[in-house]
């Protein structure tokens, strides 16, 4: 009798082109599922293999629309009656995760409702990455390994080889990543305030540091409108910067993102893989976490620590 493979690694319809890297990584093949669709709307997850008494990996980043978040709770859902041992949720990106307090009165906390339905749903643990904040993970009462692009984009920021570099942060709430990188490398921080009139639109920022002269690295979690950082980055240059680079962990880019960054005096900006981004920008690079995810996955199927992946 051939024995049944250690975990199984299965993908939700948008998370697909990442888990497909990932099990390449692994060696190991996808797991068969299928998701049916109805006129409606409505959809349904089946697998289409006995998970039975194996690990299971669901991979699915819940970035809009909501159908990818339902899709992992069907998923999660499915796993659990179809008698999984272990239901470990694979979320590179985490969405709903700027709503985590309430930051004026009679509003909701998204990212506690989200963790409250992935643990309802029966998830035995969360394998994440750069979440918007990290107090996230205590909305969770199972392990979450919360991962750090950083270990990726370090790499990247060492083979340009930059002289005269500095580390930026488009706004002071990402000061604390943006300080991790900036001593990491030992070079200056330079920290950008600004002030919204409303939300996806900046009203006014200033420069707080020097940075005539310097090649710039600007360090944040996501980038949506890319209003915030493009703006940093033509005011960073006005000021005499020679060079603007933005590293961002989530290329959320909702319209008109990509236009502003094509339009800006960006040099290049730099995402990871946990979001698909398929639109034309040659300023765009991505880079990918595949192989992060796959080595963490392993770690944690053979109960080894995953300190090693947190450099910065």
């Amino acid at each position: 009798m051939s024995q049944k493979p250690p975990f199984k690694v299965f993908a939700g319809t948008n998370s697909r082109y990442l888990a497909e890297k990932i099990c390449n990584a692994l060696n190991c093949e996808m797991g068969n599922m299928k998701i049916q669709h109805f006129a409606d709307g409505e959809f349904g997850v089946s697998f289409e293999e006995s998970i039975r008494g194996s690990q299971v990996y669901l991979v699915q980043s819940t970035f809009p629309n909501s159908d990818n978040l339902m899709e992992l709770l069907l998923m999660i859902d499915a796993a659990k009656r179809a008698s999984a041992k272990s239901i470990i949720a694979v979320v590179p990106y985490f969405g709903w995760a700027r709503q985590d307090r309430k930051d004026k009165p009679r509003v909701s906390i998204a990212a506690k409702l989200i963790a409250d339905l992935l643990s309802v749903a029966g998830i035995d643990r969360l394998i994440t990455m750069d979440l918007h904040a990290d107090q996230i993970q205590g909305f969770f009462n199972v392990p979450v390994d919360h991962l750090y692009a950083s270990s990726v984009f370090s790499r990247y920021i060492q083979s340009l080889k930059l002289e005269n570099m500095v580390i930026a942060t488009p706004d002071v709430g990402g000061s604390k990543r943006a300080n991790s990188y900036a001593k990491y490398f030992g070079v200056p921080l330079v920290l950008c305030h600004k002030s919204r009139a409303k939300a996806n639109e900046v009203e006014s920022m200033t420069v707080i540091g020097d940075v005539e002269n310097k090649n710039v690295i600007l360090i944040d979690d996501m980038v949506d409108t890319a209003g915030t950082i493009t703006k940093a980055a033509d005011l960073m240059m006005s000021k005499g910067a020679l060079s603007v680079r933005a590293i961002a962990s989530h290329a959320v880019m909702s319209d008109p993102a990509t236009d502003r960054v094509n339009e800006s005096k960006l040099t290049e900006m730099i995402f990871t893989d946990s979001i698909p981004y398929y639109k034309d920008c040659p300023k765009v690079r991505i880079l990918s976490i595949a192989e992060m995810f796959a080595d963490t996955i392993r770690r944690v199927y053979e109960n080894e620590s995953i300190s090693s992946q947190y450099i910065i």
